[in-house]
């Protein structure tokens, strides 16, 4: 349906039935693989480990084996990748990408980030850029011959990576850095090296480093474009806002990458222009009602800047916590609803904070989605890295 100016209409509905859909959130449109999840949403959140299990299995149509078919994804078909990216914020997301998004977003915060450390060295006294350069080439090559090591295990190879110098000296924040620590972050954002098997169990936010896969080096431009092309397909419609958000460019960027790809501009309930992909097709047909238990920085909650088309305002002290982190969270029909936690002994328990529209098929629904996730988790224990309001009052 059109706009008064003749645009193309999207309204709040049609989005939500978009996102049931393109997310793989509705039953039918849940996926197979680990994979197939990953290429829908095109990334991942992976600052908290536990997100891209409990993401995954949110959306797969068998979750059993969830883990396990995850880690070989990850580790050992390497069919997904786990490094920086968008927001200077590690992702986990389809291999095929790591070009893309290095060049698209990874580049020009990895300039920063080793001019960074080379100018605190140099306020510690600590060795030149000619130093750090040997200590890079010698622990490449240490990961190298090992395959995936830790930054102990690499220090014992390369034993420059346990000298320490301080920087901030003065300030409230000063302290202490390791090489070790220093380097290997801008090697990651250099998309030299990537996250590796964690220590411990999936939860754990310990890992050893690997060698990043090869890949080739993309015009900026052309990767932004890319980029952006593929997470309007699965996001679209959005606004300049909250591309802007997702991708961490500069709006010019994103102006830049809208008109490469000739996006669509449509009108909005919510107000000012959004976009699509040209050629996107509207949603018609009706999608079956869905419920869904979906996991703290889920790329879902976390897709957008402007929310409130799918997340009542009021809801926010509740489910963010204050760096603007989403946690753990309960969806009716494309609406979060509330908020859950797994406590100590297993159980999954969810709070509903808005009754609007959640009638007695929607609790059935909800409590389906726990029991689902709670046969799958198994004996797994899982805690948010970043612990809201609700979370913490549930999970006590």
């Amino acid at each position: 349906m059109g706009g008064e100016d003749g645009r193309r209409h999207i309204g709040v509905a049609e989005r939500r039935a978009r996102l049931a859909l393109r997310h793989r959130l509705a039953p039918s449109a849940r996926a197979a693989a680990p994979e197939d999840v990953a290429a829908s949403l095109v990334a991942l959140h992976g600052s908290d480990p536990a997100t891209v299990y409990l993401a995954v299995g949110a959306r797969l149509a068998e979750p059993a084996g969830t883990v396990a078919r995850t880690e070989r994804a990850l580790y050992e078909d390497r069919a997904l990748v786990r490094m920086h990216g968008m927001r200077h914020t590690v992702w986990s997301f389809p291999t095929d990408l790591t070009a893309v998004v290095h060049a698209s977003t990874s580049l020009t915060v990895a300039a920063r980030e080793r001019a960074g450390l080379l100018k605190d060295m140099a306020k510690a006294g600590a060795p030149d850029a000619a130093w750090l350069t040997e200590v890079e080439e010698a622990t490449l090559a240490a990961l190298a011959r090992r395959g995936q090591a830790t930054a102990t295990e690499l220090a014992a190879d390369e034993p420059r990576l346990r000298e320490q110098f301080a920087y901030a000296a003065g300030k409230s924040y000063e302290g202490v850095h390791t090489v070790s620590t220093r380097l290997l972050r801008v090697l990651g954002v250099e998309g030299k090296v990537v996250r590796g098997r964690p220590l411990g169990s999936w939860t754990s936010s310990q890992f050893r480093w690997a060698l990043a896969p090869a890949h080739p080096e993309l015009d900026a431009a052309e990767a932004q474009a890319e980029l952006l092309r593929r997470w309007l397909a699965t996001c679209g419609p959005a606004t300049e806002a909250d591309l802007k958000w997702w991708t961490g460019w500069r709006v010019t960027e994103v102006r830049r990458a809208l008109a490469a790809i000739a996006a669509q501009a449509v009108s909005l309930d919510t107000g000012g222009t959004g976009y699509v992909v040209a050629g996107d097709q509207p949603v018609t047909a009706p999608v079956e009602p869905w419920a869904a238990l979906l996991p703290a920085l889920d790329p879902t909650a976390m897709g957008w800047r402007d929310r409130d088309w799918y997340l009542a305002p009021e809801l926010r002290p509740h489910l963010f916590d204050y760096s603007g982190n989403v946690g753990p969270t309960v969806w009716w029909n494309g609406r979060v609803v509330g908020g859950w936690a797994q406590r100590a002994d297993g159980e999954i328990v969810c709070r509903i904070l808005d009754e609007q529209g959640v009638d007695r098929e929607a609790k059935a629904a909800i409590e389906s989605e726990a029991a689902r996730l709670r046969t799958w988790l198994g004996e797994a224990r899982v805690t948010p890295r970043f612990r809201t309001p609700v979370e913490k009052e549930l999970s006590a």
